[in-house]
């Protein structure tokens, strides 16, 4: 049974970032590619655009510079205050990007300003030494962003990555260098000799933004060499890249970034991996998967290794093999696999040497018509990333809600997380996915954590229920949505005890599966975008946005929590957030309130758990202006005002990169 197929959607900013969906019929003709002028979404076939990560779509759509609003934007009012308006920390919470912010015009809020979709990790030699790394808009578009602790991560500094240009040659029709309009969907990792990197998406916006035909992408490499990422190589070695071409597709999207970092190596080095040895053959191999959006319509997910420090990539390998748990989906001829509908793949390396890649597929079979559930797989490899066995199923997951139904029209195409309360203010972009970890004292339990919004607090009995897909943009409906008590999108776990052969979730229901949060809040509250990491004693953490604290589900409000577990079964969970955060108003939809706030958070642990997030507790600086809209002379700083559907204004609020220290709560 397939799914009908979506119109093509008028800009790929208006657009969902992996909804629940399988592969539509209909859409593997050649994509409708029509003028040099056109964005990214007029080459995108309607899959491919709902797969599409937030960060591409935003940045490549025809009217980025305004999210897509062609001009429009929300009444504002604008009020005088102090220049001095350089945040450092929220109480415990501590910000990392150190610039003070950038005063922005209105109609391009958040260009030049905004930090979001997080990463971190902690030096495994020394817990001194963590770096952190964000989508970064301090320069008018997004870079990636650094910043860098010597202490624990209490006191940060910010460094710059050299990712203006990278070399040119043959790929870029003989040009010295490929200059690069836009960068973001970092990921970091550090190797066992105290290296760090850093791993950069960088784009070519195309004529319809910049006037260059160039439509390039790729990942670029980034090396830190033993200076704890104050520092970054120039030029960035290339991971991935397409080279110069007139069209958007291939796009590569979404990369994430592992490093077998393990201590102990393999004398020898074995061509393979011993499941459950204590030792790696493969110490210090860089491992990157991504997205690939083809021409043909699919999207497929590849894997690429370094054995020389990031100096050299292999050969890319494709991972999203046949198999019999994608049987939904439309057979293009000559394509390489039935599971050609994927997207957030993470790579993570087990103390054994052992490579595991997990990823959304949405092309499993569908039981009925109101059933709108999708799977992430897991495939893994022992030769170092050459070959890979069959995908395993971790678990079924349901996706976030359609926004424009239950949103009063807001954020057409994509899919959100709605607040319980009257108002519609909640509207930026979101999606489930998974993130995977390896214990360290036993290379067999493998454990994956993904949000799913029917679980066991979240199910028939309680009012929610799934109830198909709109026919006007193909994302997920459910009854419920806007009921408290009802639906509500929670963060669970699939254990594998034999080294990711099996999980619990490979033949239980999500409505059965473990939460990580059993507060007596959650039955009636969401929980979304999760990291997790474990200890070095063992311990499993996750951190991830959370409402059930206030009246955070009412107003759409969020806070950070983290909760831990010795044993992935008894959990205890803490308030990360000294306060809650405001709904995000950067890069606003016309309603004043934001379309995009990033697609994912971080997390890193070495005795204690170091959560990373984007925080809204920040005001928005503007240069005040006169009626007529002309800046004011002599200049002077405001702040600014949105009405917030409930008969007041609103703060507008700056998105900032914050994290924590935390003890990891539970047994």
């Amino acid at each position: 049974m397939k799914r009908l197929a979506i119109p093509l959607l008028v800009s790929l900013c208006a657009l969902a970032i992996g909804a629940g969906f399988v592969r539509l019929a209909g859409n593997t003709s050649t994509p409708n590619v029509r003028a040099a002028e056109l964005g990214i979404d007029d080459e995108l076939t309607p899959t491919q655009e709902r797969l599409v990560s937030g960060f591409a779509s935003y940045t490549l759509g025809k009217n980025a510079e305004n999210n897509g609003q062609a001009g429009e934007q929300a009444p504002r009012s604008y009020f005088p205050r102090g220049s001095d308006s350089c945040p450092t920390n929220q109480s415990s919470n501590i910000k990392v990007n150190q610039n003070c912010l950038n005063l922005s015009d209105a109609d391009l809020q958040g260009r030049g300003q905004a930090q979001n979709e997080e990463s971190i990790q902690v030096n495994p030699n020394n817990t001194n030494q963590v770096v952190a790394s964000y989508n970064d808009y301090r320069r008018g578009d997004g870079t990636c962003g650094v910043s860098f602790s010597r202490d624990g991560g209490r006191v940060w500094n910010d460094s710059t990555v050299p990712d203006n240009f990278t070399r040119g040659g043959t790929r870029y029709q003989g040009a010295p260098r490929e200059y690069w309009q836009a960068g973001g969907d970092t990921s970091l990792a550090w190797d066992s000799k105290g290296n760090a990197y850093l791993s950069c998406q960088l784009f070519k916006r195309g004529p319809a933004t910049a006037g260059d035909p160039d439509r390039a992408s790729g990942f670029f490499l980034y090396r830190s060499t033993q200076n704890g990422g104050a520092s970054w190589n120039f030029t960035g070695r290339s991971i991935f890249e397409t080279g110069f071409q007139r069209s958007f597709l291939p796009l590569e999207d979404k990369q994430f970034m592992t490093v077998d970092n393990n201590s102990s190596a393999c004398s020898g080095a074995p061509a393979t991996a011993t499941p459950g040895a204590s030792c790696t053959p493969f110490q210090d191999r860089i491992y990157v998967t991504w997205t690939e959006f083809a021409p043909t319509g699919t999207a497929f997910i590849y894997e690429t290794y370094s054995s020389d420090y990031g100096e050299t990539f292999s050969p890319r390998h494709l991972i999203s093999v046949n198999s019999p748990l994608c049987p939904n989906n439309q057979p293009i001829p000559g394509e390489a696999s039935n599971c050609d509908a994927n997207q957030f793949s993470q790579p993570f390396v087990g103390p054994d040497g052992v490579l595991y890649v997990i990823f959304n597929n949405f092309n499993n079979g569908i039981q009925n018509p109101a059933d709108n559930h999708n799977q992430i797989l897991l495939v893994k490899s022992v030769d170092g990333g050459n070959t890979f066995a069959a995908p395993v199923k971790v678990a079924d997951f349901y996706d976030l809600p359609d926004c424009a139904t239950y949103q009063n029209g807001h954020d057409f195409g994509r899919a959100c997380v709605p607040e319980k309360g009257p108002t519609n203010t909640s509207i930026f972009r979101a999606t489930n996915y998974g993130s995977g970890a390896v214990n360290p004292s036993n290379p067999a339990q493998v454990v994956v954590a993904f949000g799913s919004y029917i679980n066991p607090h979240s199910k028939e009995s309680n009012g929610c229920a799934p109830a198909g897909t709109s026919p006007a943009t193909g994302q997920n409906l459910f009854t419920g949505v806007k009921t408290p008590g009802a639906c509500n999108n929670d963060i669970l776990v699939s254990v594998s005890s034999d080294g990711g052969a099996t999980f619990t979730g490979t033949t239980t229901d999500p409505r059965a599966l473990q939460s990580v949060n059993p507060d007596a809040g959650q039955a009636t509250t969401d929980q979304w975008w999760q990291w997790i990491a474990f200890t070095k004693n063992a311990k499993l953490a996750t951190s991830y946005y959370d409402r059930q604290y206030g009246t955070d589900e009412q107003t759409g409000y969020s806070d950070v929590s983290l909760s831990g577990s010795g044993d992935t079964t008894g959990w205890g969970v803490q308030r990360v957030t000294s306060s809650s955060m405001p709904p995000p108003t950067q890069f606003p939809e016309s309603n004043g309130f934001s379309a995009f706030w990033g697609d994912y958070t971080g997390l890193t642990a070495d005795t204690q758990a170091h959560p990373f997030w984007s925080d809204t507790r920040d005001p928005d600086l503007f240069a005040c202006t006169t009626s007529s809209g002309a800046v004011q002379t002599p200049p002077s700083v405001c702040g600014a005002t949105v009405p917030n559907g409930s008969g007041s204004d609103f703060p507008v609020n700056d998105q900032n990169a914050y994290t924590a220290n935390n003890s990891v709560p539970g047994k």
